[in-house]
Parts: structure tokens; C-alpha cells; sequence
């Protein structure tokens, strides 16, 4: 088994035909065709099968390609770390970053380190926590930025950046504004705004709302955070949402934010790292503008010492 046979399971498993992998790899297609036979006799298993005029794989060669993707991205790795070792002033950092931290957190940090470091090429997907975290687990990415509930994860390390807990979000006129006590049944008689599904958010109210026997009366589901305070701002709605994503609306008196009544799972935005990836130069000297940007703003509150 060779680095190379590796590399036509995960794109035979992309592209399905071996004339693509030949064009990918510069190799001519009878020696794609070789290494694939070749590489079955070595597992003594069928892993390729055509169908169509198609190539897929197999049951056992998507066994194996579970282990080809991150053998593949590996040796990726090796090559970069190798290449860019003690140097930053070159190569190209991948981040992930769920939607709160990549909207409302890190685009100073960017600017800052793009400007001290205008070589390194910078690389950001915006993806929900769990498929950040994914991404991670899978070497696809250098470094996670998300906001989520505390979690373990056996091959990641997660460091807590800052506080992101969770606010009620209204119309300044909104009743509820004006309540002296803000009581759980209050929130089951209006309308309410829910996130999607994959957000950490939308998992956390689904916490709250079942550890405080709540039914919701009336939902409107959005994946935009922007789409939601759009509807607060009308007037009808309320929703949970993340303090750092509605600072601005409150600081200019356009929202009013109020306290979650009862007891809420914590949040914190954090960093993520693979244990098993190499941390690159870039990666943490990235990690430290992230911590100098969130110390030195008095924004940010409830900072993580």
C-alpha cells in the first residue's frame, strides 16, 4: 500500500470516473486501473465496482476510505509543516469558525494578523459547531473558532476564549421590556423566533425549554441570525440569541436584551485544535492575536481568564 492508491480511493470516491483521477493525479489511466487491482490484491477484498459506466466503491473501500481521507490529509500536513516550518511570513492558514465568533469576533483579529503577516493566506469556512468540529476530526482544517456549550472530544483540545452566553431579545416596546419579573410561562404565550437546527443556540433553547416544561405557542425557524433580529425589531417576536451577536443593536438602543429566566447551560466561544495535527507557527501566533484582541477590548465581557 503506497501513498498514491491512497489518494485514488478518495477520488474515485469524489469523481467515479478513472479517467478525472488520472487527469488530478498526472498519471495516465491504465496505471490508475493497475494501482487499483493492485491495491485490492494487497487487501484481498473488492473495493472498486462499476455501474453506469461509473466506478464506486465498495462497502470495504468506503471502510477504507475512512482512514485514506485522513491518511491523505496527513501527509498534506507533513508536506506543509515541513515546507513552512519556523517561517511566518508565507503558507496558508485554514480556520473554521461557526457563525457568532466568524461574524461578530473575528474580523478584527483577520485584519490585525493579515496586516502583520500579509504572506500567510488566510482560509475561513463558516460552518455550524458540529460540523467545524467535524472538520477538525477529519484534518481539514488548521484551527476551530466556535461558540458552544462545554464538550470533550478524544482527539480534539479545546481552550475557552470568552463568555458567550445566551440572552432573551426583544423591541425596546416590547411588554416584556417592562416586566419587573420575567417568569419561564411568559415566554410560552409569544411568538418566538427559533434558529436552525444545527446551531448550538437552537440546542441550548431546546434544553431550556424542556428543562423548564415550556411550549412554545407560536415559531417562526430561521438559519440568519441577522434574519431573526430583523424580526425582533418589528416588535412581534422574541428569541435567544448570543450577547456578543446583538451588542451592537443594544449598545444603539435598537433591542432590548434581557436576562433568561431560570437556570441555562453555559457557553463560551472556543478555540479547537486536532491533538494529533502539528500546531504550525501560523496557528499559534494566530491563537495569540485571538487572545490579545479579546483582552484588550473592553467589549467582550465576562472574559475567561
Amino acid at each position: 500500500m503506497n501513498l498514491i492508491k491512497l489518494q485514488i480511493v478518495e477520488l474515485i470516491d469524489k469523481h467515479h470516473h478513472m479517467t478525472s483521477v488520472a487527469e488530478i493525479l498526472g498519471i495516465k489511466q491504465p496505471t490508475v486501473t493497475f494501482h487499483m487491482k493492485s491495491l485490492e490484491e494487497e487487501m484481498g477484498v473488492r473495493l472498486f465496482e462499476s455501474r453506469s459506466g461509473k466506478t464506486f466503491l465498495t462497502e470495504a473501500g468506503q471502510a477504507l476510505l475512512h482512514y485514506s481521507v485522513k491518511i491523505n490529509a496527513l501527509t498534506q500536513e507533513a508536506r506543509r509543516v515541513v515546507k513552512e516550518y519556523d517561517s511566518l511570513y508565507r503558507g496558508t492558514l485554514h480556520i473554521g469558525a461557526s457563525y457568532v465568533p466568524a461574524t461578530y469576533l473575528l474580523p478584527p483579529m483577520l485584519n490585525t494578523f493579515s496586516q502583520e503577516f500579509p504572506g500567510i493566506r488566510i482560509v475561513l469556512s463558516v460552518k455550524p459547531s458540529p460540523v467545524i468540529r467535524e472538520m477538525l476530526i477529519r484534518h481539514q482544517i488548521d484551527l476551530g473558532v466556535i461558540s458552544s456549550e462545554p464538550f470533550v472530544g478524544p482527539n480534539l483540545q479545546s481552550d475557552p476564549l470568552c463568555a458567550d452566553d445566551l440572552v432573551l431579545i426583544c423591541a425596546p416596546q416590547h411588554a416584556l421590556a417592562s416586566r419587573e419579573v420575567l417568569e419561564p410561562d411568559h415566554i410560552s404565550q409569544i411568538p418566538f423566533a427559533l434558529h436552525g437546527n444545527e446551531s448550538s443556540t437552537r440546542r441550548l433553547t431546546n434544553q431550556w425549554l424542556e428543562q423548564h416544561a415550556v411550549r412554545l405557542r407560536s415559531t417562526v425557524e430561521m438559519d440568519s441570525l441577522e434574519a431573526i433580529k430583523q424580526l425582533v425589531l418589528l416588535g412581534g417576536h422574541i428569541s435567544f440569541m448570543s450577547r456578543m451577536a446583538v451588542q451592537w443593536e443594544e449598545q444603539h438602543g435598537l433591542i432590548q436584551v434581557l436576562p433568561i429566566p431560570g437556570e441555562q447551560a453555559p457557553r463560551h466561544i472556543y478555540t479547537v485544535h486536532n491533538k494529533d495535527r502539528h500546531p504550525s507557527v501560523q496557528m499559534n501566533r494566530f491563537k495569540e492575536v485571538l487572545q490579545e484582541g479579546v483582552s484588550g477590548s473592553p467589549s467582550f465581557l465576562g472574559l475567561v481568564p
